[in-house]
């Protein structure tokens, strides 16, 4: 899409629509007592461009817009964010509204929509072919290494946050992080919408992704992997698994693999050669 040079540090008018993410209801404990919990919102957010329906998605709607334009950015629909002009949510109509800046110029929204793959995202992902098509485009150049006391340390910072999981379950969590500060942490219904929300949230204040870290506290299938490549960022960590598919594509965009991460333990499945193994647990001392 062609478009004029706005401002060098140009973003989008936007909606300011963000919700509580949990609820109080009334639950009854395994003795009969009745209790006050807190529950994970779930609310339908359809991304609309000019009017032309993209995707229906599952939030907690904590950052509405940011989830848009990450899911856009991350599915190849735009390159650059000075063709958008605004992102406004309206809940009552449960759609995000995105407005190009030249709206009078005819772009196929439907032939980007005509091939779609289902994934294995949380509820149902959807991969658009303009993303499976540009993939390899994101390979990732060789990384610094990284030193296995970071990772751990970075471990147990990460365990303060997940607050909405700490008071409500069902939401997984991701974060944006470099050596072990977290930029950024999200926590929605799906991992690949927390991960959408961070991407946006890079896009919107210009991060660069090559000196970062990406945390998730869900599996690492094929699309997250995609997802972080977009993102520039060459380190993926996971308290959960891999995929064989995620592992390949990993392996073919140079994406270093750290899985079953907790404590002190991990399984690096891509990238040892970016591993510094400087703090190797005593596992003598361990068994006592």
């Amino acid at each position: 899409m062609k478009h004029k040079h706005i401002q060098e540090n140009y973003i989008p008018k936007m909606s300011q629509s963000g919700i509580p993410p949990t609820h109080s209801i009334t639950a009854y404990d395994n003795t009969g007592k009745e209790k006050i919990v807190d529950v994970a919102g779930e609310l339908p957010l359809t991304i609309k461009i000019n009017e032309t329906e993209i995707v229906t998605l599952m939030t907690i709607g904590m950052s509405p817009e940011e989830l848009a334009l990450g899911y856009l950015k991350n599915q190849h629909f735009f390159e650059n964010i000075e063709d958008i002009e605004s992102v406004s949510v309206n809940w009552d109509k449960e759609t995000v509204f995105v407005k190009t800046v030249n709206q009078e110029e005819k772009v196929d929204w439907k032939e980007k929509l005509s091939k779609r793959t289902v994934t294995t995202g949380c509820g149902q992902g959807t991969v658009f072919s303009c993303s499976l098509d540009k993939i390899y485009n994101s390979k990732l150049p060789q990384v610094a290494k990284v030193k296995q006391s970071l990772i751990y340390a970075l471990l147990r910072e990460l365990i303060q946050y997940n607050d909405i999981y700490k008071k409500a379950g069902a939401v997984h969590g991701c974060a944006l992080c470099k050596e072990t500060r977290v930029v950024s942490f999200v926590e929605d219904v799906g991992r690949h919408n927390a991960a959408d929300s961070i991407a946006g949230k890079m896009w919107l204040d210009r991060i660069d992704g090559n000196d970062k870290i990406f945390y998730t506290t869900g599996r690492l299938t094929s699309e997250i992997v995609m997802k972080v490549a977009n993102m520039g960022i060459p380190i993926l960590l996971s308290r959960s698994g891999v995929t064989h598919m995620g592992l390949e594509l990993a392996q073919d965009l140079n994406v270093t693999m750290i899985a079953r991460a907790k404590g002190k333990a991990f399984l690096v499945y891509n990238g040892k050669e970016n591993i510094i193994f400087d703090q190797i647990p005593n596992t003598n001392q361990d068994r006592r």
